[in-house]
């Protein structure tokens, strides 16, 4: 395990304070603890929070959770996004559209296109994103 720099859901690097790896050539994830990694200060505070699972080439995975009452703004990514509902309840916007999700729902976003959430009650979701790799960056694993 090492200390990790990660993504949080605007792309921005920040470096967790848990010791944990989120890269290798097999990995295993449990959902369920996962989710008690999830920062309760930071999603009281700010209505969401987020803790990258994995990050392998341009492949992410993120648990995010949304507060009730929250919201994440409109944001766009240049790679598919697949989200899959986890628990509660949160109403993404895309395209002019609400797309309202319980939890075992999965929704998918093409490249590019701008979306947001919102959620009434609350909700954990597993986001995945695979990024295009930019201009001189590694496509595989070093």
């Amino acid at each position: 395990m090492r200390m990790a720099a990660a993504d949080d859901y605007l792309g921005r690097q920040y470096v967790s304070s848990m010791q944990r790896t989120i890269d290798g050539d097999v990995l295993v994830q449990h959902l369920t603890e996962d989710e008690r990694t999830l920062d309760q200060e930071l999603l009281a505070k700010h209505g969401r929070t987020a803790r990258t699972l994995v990050k392998i080439g341009s492949l992410r995975l993120t648990l995010m959770a949304i507060s009730a009452g929250g919201d994440m703004p409109a944001h766009s990514t240049d790679g598919p996004v697949s989200i899959h509902l986890l628990e509660g309840t949160i109403v993404f916007s895309a395209l002019g559209k609400d797309y309202p999700l319980v939890a075992g729902d999965v929704l998918v976003f093409a490249p590019g296109v701008e979306h947001a959430a919102r959620s009434d009650a609350g909700g954990r979701f597993l986001l995945t994103v695979v990024h295009q790799p930019s201009a001189g960056s590694p496509v595989e694993r070093e």
